[in-house]
């Protein structure tokens, strides 16, 4: 490795939490090793550890503040299998039903017009300066307001269901703890056709940009996989509630109607020494063919059919591309996501119709039990909580497999592919080249700071080092 070119994207810009790339290149600046580096550290699964259950909705959210709803709602779900209470009240379902719909369409709304708008209107080559969400509001001033308001009535939405915009408390081991009064829904009413509007517009401009340059996008970053997320029993789509499903490349099922309580008979997580994510992989393949991906393009994969009208239109649309087979274009993730944030619209817009929301049996209770897991599909994939607690209500182990964890490996085949594509054997590496590789990353719209989780122990290393690299002395504790 002593004569090999080191380049280090860092950090990776425009994502959630922390990462960086380093590309090694050889003496001919043929590209020998790229990876995708999470340098920080987040250690919830332990020190959520004695402490009683029914905090766990409320403290283990604070992974994150983009999409804390996904972790409450995880561990919600969790906690109701501990109380006996995860056959819940129409009202206590649909009110956690449209917190996560809100969610889903302010996190999609988010990413597509801060993030990711900057590259598909200016180029992967834009001057910096301008490829940015300010850019955008500058050149694309309705656009960029469209994406605020968009996210702004998602957050709303939250708000008026888990009683805060960010880190709320509605959902309670067994139910919730409050339901949509009546002055709450006809305000989201009166919103509600302007965003059925931007749903589709902001659908179509995914589309359009995908199918004009399909020829291009088609091999950027993409590679063959398997796909995972959870399905309802009639093989729809299901953001809240459903059962493991995995398909292979060719839409083959892997398994099928996995019960959540049989995740870990199926899914397991590997460990390398140069990240502080896991790799997750189905047991049944292996660490080396098994991994998958999740989130929008898996869904849309993986499912047989979207219950909601527009959305389903649109699915289909989406998998003639592929003549019915998965689509495994990495940059379809986000005409996929669109799709979805169109879903959620419907789905806001079925759910603020039904006078359950204004029901006041709000929990469910019974026998105390002492294992309890959740999964669910936030906006970035499948997200698993898995929690025991002892008998004196403290939890005492807590595992958690989140999205961007599970697209881990299919991360870093996307940046080893774009970097093999586009930067290998390139004289002069330039910085449109090396946000390519950004870009491949941002299709997954990662969360790094939920991701970043360690098994075993910690040491604390020291080396001293010398001019020329050698190691003079190294010490470690731990």
């Amino acid at each position: 490795m002593a004569d090999l070119k080191k380049i280090t994207i860092e950090p990776v810009t425009r994502v959630e939490g922390h990462g960086k790339v380093t590309i090694l290149l050889d003496e001919n600046n043929k590209v020998k090793q790229a990876r995708l580096h999470i340098v920080e550290f987040r250690g919830f699964e332990r020190f959520i550890q004695g402490r009683p259950f029914w905090e766990a909705p409320v403290a283990v959210q604070r992974l994150c503040g983009i999409c804390p709803v996904s972790h409450h709602l995880a561990a919600a779900k969790a906690m109701d299998w501990i109380v006996s209470g995860e056959n819940l009240t129409p009202t206590a379902e649909k009110m956690r039903r449209l917190m996560h719909y809100g969610q889903t369409y302010q996190s999609h709304a988010l990413h597509f017009f801060h993030l990711v708008s900057p590259d598909l209107l200016f180029g992967f080559d834009a001057d910096p300066a301008i490829r940015n969400v300010i850019g955008v509001a500058q050149k694309f001033p309705e656009l960029a307001v469209q994406g605020v308001m968009m996210r702004k009535y998602g957050q709303e939405i939250i708000k008026a269901t888990a009683g805060k915009k960010i880190h709320g408390t509605g959902a309670i081991p067994g139910g919730i703890n409050k339901n949509l009064s009546l002055a709450e829904r006809d305000g989201f009413l009166a919103d509600l056709d302007q965003h059925m509007e931007w749903a589709r517009g902001s659908l179509k401009i995914a589309k359009d940009y995908t199918v004009e340059h399909l020829e291009t996008l088609a091999p950027f970053g993409s590679f063959d996989s398997n796909h995972l997320s959870i399905v309802r029993e009639d093989g729809a789509m299901d953001l809240y509630n459903g059962k493991l499903r995995a398909i292979d490349k060719d839409g083959n099922k892997i398994f099928d109607m996995v019960d959540n309580f049989k995740y870990h008979e199926t899914i397991a997580e590997e460990v390398r020494d140069w990240s502080y994510m896991k790799f997750p992989f189905i047991r049944s393949l292996g660490p080396q063919d098994g991994w998958y991906r999740v989130g929008p393009l898996a869904r849309i994969n993986t499912c047989d059919f979207i219950d909601t009208p527009e959305a389903e239109a649109a699915r289909k649309e989406f998998m003639a591309v592929t003549a019915g087979k998965p689509n495994n274009i990495t940059m379809a993730y986000h005409w996929a996501r669109m799709i979805e944030l169109l879903h959620a619209a419907e789905k806001i817009k079925e759910l603020l119709h039904d006078p359950d929301l204004q029901g006041t049996d709000l929990v469910v209770r019974g026998d105390r039990r002492e294992e309890g897991i959740g999964i669910i599909e936030a906006p970035r994939g499948t997200l698993f909580h898995h929690y025991k607690v002892n008998e004196d209500d403290q939890i005492t182990m807590c595992n958690l497999i989140v999205s961007t964890t599970s697209n881990n490996e299919p991360m870093n085949r996307a940046v080893q592919k774009v970097a093999e594509d586009h930067i290998s054997g390139i004289p002069e590496v330039t910085e449109g080249l090396l946000n390519r590789v950004e870009v491949a990353i941002r299709a997954y719209d990662p969360c790094l700071s939920c991701a970043t989780h360690a098994m075993g122990q910690m040491p604390l290393s020291v080396k001293l080092v010398d001019a020329d690299g050698n190691v003079l002395s190294e010490r470690s504790k731990g």
